[in-house]
């Protein structure tokens, strides 16, 4: 039985034209262990989901995937408030009084290759890091978050997250959480 702190993971089902999202396949590829919680929600505003997962995983860490139509893996450093439906919609803010950003609290480390984005867009990968950022806002519960290109190798995607989580059981929890 693997001890240490409790995990939770979480990334997309389907969505627009892809029938396959690569961060529910990742998820699913990852190994049984009672400490890390996992889940594939669906693509939908919606902050409730969000925040009722949280409440019920009670973790001690948060790690967001998303799928992205960029060229490398890369680890998100905020979240906007904003979004969109469409392209062409005007964006909307998620929080009405809300900060205009709120910055992720771990940066792991992805190997190279990778590299850090300023940037999750304006679509569910940022509405729910924004929407979880939020709600762990008084709480100090390390969080990061990290798209994956959705024509990434299966096994690349999945063994870095892998070592992620291996990362974090080494050092019992203790996550870089101070961003630059």
């Amino acid at each position: 039985m693997t001890t240490g702190p409790r995990i939770f993971i979480y990334g997309f089902g389907p969505y627009r034209q892809f029938r396959n999202n690569v961060t529910a396949k990742v998820i699913r590829f990852l190994p049984k262990d009672p400490h890390l919680k996992k889940r594939i929600f669906p693509v939908r505003f919606d902050r409730l989901q969000f925040a009722r997962a949280l409440d019920r995983a009670k973790p001690d860490i948060v790690l967001g995937l998303g799928q992205s139509s960029r060229k490398r893996i890369e680890v998100e450093t905020q979240a906007h408030n904003r979004r969109r439906v469409r392209a062409t919609d005007a964006p909307k803010p998620i929080a009405a009084h809300g900060a205009q950003r709120l910055k992720t609290t771990w940066l792991p480390r992805l190997g190279r290759g990778t590299g850090k984005s300023r940037n999750a867009g304006d679509y569910v990968c940022n509405f729910s890091m924004y929407a979880m950022l939020d709600h762990l806002r008084r709480r100090e519960i390390p969080y990061a978050f990290i798209h994956i290109p959705h024509d990434c190798e299966l096994k690349k995607a999945t063994d870095m997250v892998v070592k992620i989580l291996r990362s974090v059981r080494a050092r019992n929890g203790a996550c870089r959480t101070k961003i630059k």
